[in-house]
């Protein structure tokens, strides 16, 4: 197959999403596909040190979604475009939605103010030279499927506990992740085509 598919990954912290992601990579290669398995914040030199800014420092919530979108645009025009142009299967640990759940969910950025963002990273008509990408319908650039991990804070923070030590995001409040949980909800939501939402309180075999 010729055609690129692109999957996010989405869902608070602790729903088990990143341990299928690997799964599903395998899974894809075992039927003759190649894959790229990336993440946000993150997938680029540049967008990982980025990354590394937003999880270790501490800043205003609207300097994290500049952050997080100026990592998005390095990471969508070399790597995940150019998977896409060669039919890779892109498996994406997190995009767009991750910044509307915690940025505008969580921190109470405007969605106006990230739609804006949204806009002037992915809008289609905007891309380097080098993508000709002219018979392209107008829009934003989007995954093809976005898999959400749909888990409650309460479980998730318990899951986080028995597993490692949070980073800054990790280790926020129940309340914060209930605001981060509403938010994905409204996305979904709003593009229900897009999305399928997965039950991530159940057993790792029941998920998968």
């Amino acid at each position: 197959m010729s055609k690129g598919l692109w999957i996010s990954f989405e869902g608070i912290d602790g729903a088990g999403k990143s341990t299928h992601i690997e799964s599903l990579a395998k899974t894809f290669e075992s039927q003759g596909r190649r894959i790229t398995l990336t993440r946000e914040p993150g997938g680029t030199p540049l967008a990982e040190k980025l990354r590394e800014l937003m999880l270790g420092t501490e800043m205003d919530p609207l300097s994290e979604s500049l952050l997080a979108f100026a990592a998005r645009r390095d990471h969508l025009h070399k790597v995940i475009l150019p998977a896409l142009d060669k039919g890779h299967v892109v498996l994406c640990d997190r995009f767009t939605d991750a910044t509307f759940a915690y940025q505008g969910g969580g921190r109470g950025v405007p969605l106006s103010v990230l739609s804006e963002l949204e806009c002037w990273v992915q809008e289609k008509t905007s891309h380097p030279d080098h993508h000709d990408r002219t018979n392209e319908a107008p829009g934003l650039w989007q995954p093809d499927l976005t898999l959400w991990f749909d888990l409650s804070p309460q479980t998730a923070a318990m899951r986080l506990v028995q597993a490692r030590t949070p980073d800054r995001f990790e280790s926020q409040s129940v309340a914060f992740f209930e605001r981060v949980q509403n938010a994905y909800a409204k996305r979904c939501e709003m593009d229900p085509k897009r999305f399928l939402k997965i039950d991530a309180s159940l057993t790792r075999h029941e998920v998968w």
